[in-house]
């Protein structure tokens, strides 16, 4: 069985202990979520487990482990188009194919014994590598990540940042190494690539190690919780919410048994005060001799947290927040989206959803008048005071310190300013940093402070919760929770938008539809209404509508509300979808089809019959979809 086995593993820097004595294991199959604050060391502890960095002290060994993937958050491409980027990862099996091409001419030229021998070798490894499949495993991948066939042709050095990121990651994942080693997987998904994630690592056969801040993705995706902190690793079994609830009721229990300890030992000393000098003394020697062997509680320093964090009560403002009426956004002769609307009421807390590039930013930018529309209006109301969180943080002055950047802004004087950000974690020298030098959570945070102290009613937040830790994120969604005035957020934090939100604006291909609720109640209306769709024949269209206004939305029709989302590309996605689930499906119906011939599976009739039985429900999976696939096709 392959296993990873972690043995009194430290590390420091200087003087700095980033870990000492870490000890776990991971066995194949099992996925275990990595915890802990920013710089608590968890990508170095992941790097020493890979042999990037040296550790100190201590002992790694993987048992039964062939092959080691890892996806790292800062992706290091070469040359060449994506496709050739995927398809590199398979060097070995292109190998064996050449070899095998080599040894079909010879042998189709007279070779010999020798020569049909080795070719049956290369065969055997070739098919033990899936070498016949990696085309299929190449796009279930990359379409699970949101890349398109035209993006395969598209040379690496041309994407984004972001989109290196998801390639570093989906070439980690295409090969379906033995362990996995994921350092924030999360980051630059949508959320549909997130759910695909989770999906494929539900099934994952291999041992998994993934570092993330994503508390709805490990409550999917971990079977276990590793935790660094106080430069200690605590494992928990369960998914994120178990590991929670037990943190959380072994600190009560031991803060507990420390107050009674504490109480203990100051009655004893009291005791021995009393009466280390009379009758009692011999007594009073007993108790201070029991005291000096007594093992002593000792309860880890609290987690450095925001002293408090909470917008200043915003001023009065007018019923109707913000209006979008009729409002269309075109870049470079494409159509992000047309004719969209909305309304925003005060106290509203509002989630805007929907894939990359389906324009959520740029309705966010239409509201605070970076750009204009070349139709209808945006209307902010009267008393409306808008507070904005931009991605870039385009807010904060590069070239400043993070000291001047508050004495500057607020007309404050310099004992304010630094009690400001010491609530906020910035605290003696570091006050005196670059705001250029600091790490995405570090400006995400001070971005934070200069957003609370605006005074805004308005809050207008543009992925809010990246680069925070889980810490952070909790003070960002309590001082939400508690904000009396109205905000509008675009996130792929779900755990983050069911706490904090009580409306889901999704915008789809140009459509922006309204959910009452936040993500989850979203996705449980939004399912229903796509399996009702499935089932009821489209009416004949009467025109062609670009956009749904959240009023009009809600007074339409269930059927109606739904053939209105669903526009012909939408159906065209659920055949292209529907067609790639068929090639997965038939590509494990192969790899079973395999192993039922293999002599060393037959001759284990427990095995034999688990592989008959999937092998049939495989069968019965591929008929119900190509159903499904035929009933799509028809309806178009």
């Amino acid at each position: 069985m392959s296993r990873l086995q972690v043995e009194n593993l430290s590390k420091s820097f200087g003087v700095t202990t980033l870990f000492r004595d870490v000890n776990f294991r991971v066995d194949k199959g099992e996925r275990v979520g990595f915890v802990g604050a920013n710089g608590a060391g968890k990508t170095t502890l992941l790097r020493c487990l890979l042999g990037k960095e040296a550790c100190d002290t201590g002992h790694i060994r993987f048992d039964g482990a062939a092959t080691v993937g890892y996806a790292e958050q800062q992706a290091r491409l070469g040359e060449g188009t994506l496709y050739e980027a995927f398809k590199g990862v398979f060097g070995d099996i292109h190998r064996l194919a050449e070899k095998k091409q080599a040894l079909e001419k010879a042998m189709a030229a007279g070779g010999g014994e020798a020569a049909l021998e080795e070719y049956s070798r290369i065969v055997t490894r070739f098919e033990q590598l899936e070498g016949y499949d990696y085309e299929s495993r190449i796009r279930r991948v990359a379409f699970g990540l949101g890349f398109t066939d035209e993006d395969l042709a598209r040379d690496v050095a041309a994407l984004s940042g972001g989109q290196k990121t998801r390639v570093a990651l989906a070439r980690a994942l295409i090969r379906e190494p033995d362990f996995l080693f994921l350092d924030e997987p999360t980051n630059h998904l949508d959320i549909a690539m997130i759910e695909w994630l989770e999906s494929f690592l539900a099934g994952y056969p291999g041992g998994v190690l993934l570092i993330s801040h994503d508390r709805f993705f490990l409550d999917r995706v971990a079977t276990k919780i590793m935790e660094l902190e106080h430069q200690t690793v605590t494992v928990y079994a369960g998914n994120y919410s178990y590991f929670l609830k037990v943190k959380t009721a072994r600190r009560a229990a031991l803060e507990a048994a420390y107050a009674k300890q504490q109480a203990h030992i100051q009655e004893t000393e009291a005791y021995i005060r009393r009466y280390k000098a009379g009758i009692k003394a011999k007594q009073a020697r007993g108790r201070q001799s029991q005291l000096d062997r007594l093992p002593r509680i000792v309860l880890p320093p609290a987690e450095a947290r925001f002293n408090y964090f909470a917008f200043h009560p915003p001023a009065m403002c007018a019923e109707r927040v913000a209006e979008l009426e009729e409002v269309t956004a075109v870049f470079g002769g494409h159509t992000v989206f047309r004719n969209v609307s909305l309304l925003l009421r005060r106290g509203d807390g509002v989630a805007l959803v929907g894939a990359n590039g389906a324009g959520k930013t740029t309705l966010l930018r239409l509201l605070v008048g970076e750009i204009s529309s070349p139709t209808g209006r945006v209307k902010i109301g009267s008393r409306v005071k808008i507070g904005y969180f931009s991605q870039q943080h385009a807010e904060l002055h590069q070239e400043r310190t993070v000291l001047e950047e508050i004495l500057y802004e607020y007309g404050v004087d310099e004992e304010e300013a630094r009690r400001w950000l010491g609530a906020f974690l910035f605290r003696g020298d570091e006050v005196e940093r670059r705001i250029g030098a600091l790490s995405g959570g570090e400006q995400a945070r001070l971005a934070f402070l200069k957003l609370m102290m605006t005074g805004a009613n308005f809050l207008i937040l543009d992925e809010p919760t990246n680069h925070l830790d889980i810490p952070a994120k909790e003070a960002v969604e309590e001082a939400l929770m508690a904000f009396p005035g109205t905000f509008l957020v675009v996130s792929h934090d779900r755990y983050f938008l069911d706490k904090v939100t009580n409306r889901t604006l999704a915008l789809e291909d140009g459509v922006l539809t309204e959910y009452i609720g936040n993500y989850s109640d979203y996705q449980r209306k939004k399912a229903a209404e796509e399996e009702e769709t499935l089932k009821i024949p489209p009416p004949a269209p009467k025109k062609k509508m670009a956009a749904v206004s959240p009023a009009r939305q809600h007074g339409a029709r269930p059927e109606e509300r739904a053939f209105s989302a669903l526009a012909a590309d939408k159906r065209e996605e659920l055949i292209r979808r529907a067609e790639e689930e068929i090639a997965m499906a038939e590509a494990e119906l192969r790899l079973l089809e395999r192993e039922m011939n293999d002599p060393a599976q037959q001759s284990d009739p427990a095995k034999s019959a688990a592989i008959a039985a999937a092998y049939a429900a495989k069968e019965q999976e591929i008929e119900q979809r190509y159903e499904k696939w035929g009933a799509l096709s028809d309806e178009g």
